[in-house]
């Protein structure tokens, strides 16, 4: 009787190429004819596939028999390597901007013999009549005494897989949810926090290792001074803090979020608000970039000017720069919110700070020609809202930049002006 069959089994063998490219770039090209045939220009070696490479360009040829007729270019391998086998391409870039570049590929193309076989260190593929030599001097590949080059390489690789029958996936990380419940039993904890009367107990070593700010406060206190009374912070920001250093995540809170609003109270009463004036304090970089996130979300024309107070007071500069730009985007409707009145008032150097990302905006949009900017839109007799506009022009290393103060006294909006968000 027949001995059962075991389970049938399977591989794969996979052959592809590991590809790289390098550009090489032959400047005084008319210096370089007449160094004789069979003599080349190599360019810096390159890594493809594990082994090194080089491109050698022949100004007056390889081959003696055609007499400098033609220009030579060959790829070369330039470490040590026993039948590598490789695709190669070499391009000669039109410098006109045409896009007409003079290609020979191997690429995307059925190989009768299949790759080129390199046999050892220094055996090279090319075309020993890469370009008549006269063509080549009156065409747009050669600019200013210039020729470039690109080459790829592609080195043929080999390997067998088999599937894997098994597999063990890996939780995610929960140390963050240890640490958290270390928190909320309050085991082992040394260190008590008198918020307005809510009291909050913690771990000087963990919140040491998360804040430098924590660790300096503790290393100047002495060793029996257990308590620490907080006054600048609300319970619910300081549990919130705790809950990111603990868990390294935000407090799932329903007031994080809906910040948008004319009035510069509903921005800074906001907990994530007052959560990044924490991170500030504490120094913690990545909570107050989780903040910045949350903000950037409600950043709208009423409330763009308070989000950029808060985000310059408290050292939050990628919502700062999201702010800058969204306001020189919108500067028309951004100068008619409440919150501008604010940031003319309490703010000038974020004035200034915003009047320079107009002009960048100015210069990006335009590409150094000429446009119609959103200061000459300001002053713009056809639209009806009454507007004096004062100019100023400054000098600041040697740069001219143009500034302008602009007061809006229309009382409502005319046609075809921008309308203010409610």
């Amino acid at each position: 009787m027949p001995s059962p069959l075991g389970s049938p089994t399977s591989s794969r063998s996979v052959t592809q190429t590991v590809n790289g490219s390098h550009r090489f770039t032959i400047k005084g090209y008319s210096l370089a004819k007449g160094m004789g045939v069979g003599k080349h220009i190599a360019s810096e070696s390159f890594t493809v596939g594990g082994y090194q490479w080089a491109i050698y360009f022949y100004p007056d040829g390889k081959n003696p028999e055609d007499h400098s007729t033609y220009v030579s270019v060959f790829v070369a391998l330039a470490s040590e390597g026993t039948d590598v086998r490789a695709l190669f391409e070499l391009t000669l870039l039109d410098q006109s901007g045409k896009g007409k570049h003079k290609v020979h590929s191997h690429f995307d193309r059925a190989l009768e013999s299949g790759p080129y076989t390199l046999k050892y260190r220094g055996s090279m593929w090319g075309y020993k009549r890469f370009f008549r030599r006269a063509m080549l001097e009156t065409s747009d590949f050669l600019k200013d005494d210039c020729l470039k080059i690109n080459c790829t390489v592609g080195v043929v690789v080999s390997e067998t897989d088999c599937p894997r029958l098994h597999s063990i996936r890996v939780p995610e990380s929960d140390i963050g949810s240890h640490f958290g419940i270390l928190l909320e039993n309050e085991e082992g904890s040394d260190i008590t926090f008198n918020v307005f009367g809510a009291k909050f107990h913690a771990h000087k070593l963990v919140l040491a290792a998360r804040s430098p700010v924590f660790e300096a406060e503790f290393s100047d206190r002495m060793e029996d001074d257990n308590e620490i009374v907080v006054t600048d912070m609300e319970p619910k920001v300081f549990k919130a803090l705790l809950h990111f250093i603990y868990r390294d995540s935000l407090i799932d809170d329903e007031e994080f979020g809906g910040t948008s609003s004319s009035s510069m109270p509903s921005v800074s009463d906001a907990l994530a608000a007052k959560l990044l004036a924490a991170a500030d304090k504490y120094d913690l970089p990545r909570l107050r970039l989780m903040c910045e996130s949350v903000l950037c979300k409600d950043i709208s024309v009423n409330s763009v000017a308070n989000i950029l107070a808060l985000a310059d007071r408290h050292h939050a500069m990628d919502l700062k720069s999201v702010c800058l730009k969204f306001a020189a985007e919108n500067l028309v409707a951004v100068m008619r919110s409440d919150g501008f009145e604010y940031l003319k008032e309490n703010c000038p150097s974020l004035q200034s700070e915003l009047l320079k990302t107009v002009a960048g905006c100015e210069e990006e949009f335009s590409g150094g020609g000429k446009s119609r900017s959103v200061w000459a839109h300001l002053s713009d007799g056809g639209d009806t809202i009454n507007r004096s506009v004062r100019q100023q022009t400054w000098e600041n290393g040697g740069e001219q930049n143009q500034g302008m103060w602009v007061q809006l006294d229309g009382g409502g909006d005319g046609e075809g002006s921008p309308r203010r968000e409610e």
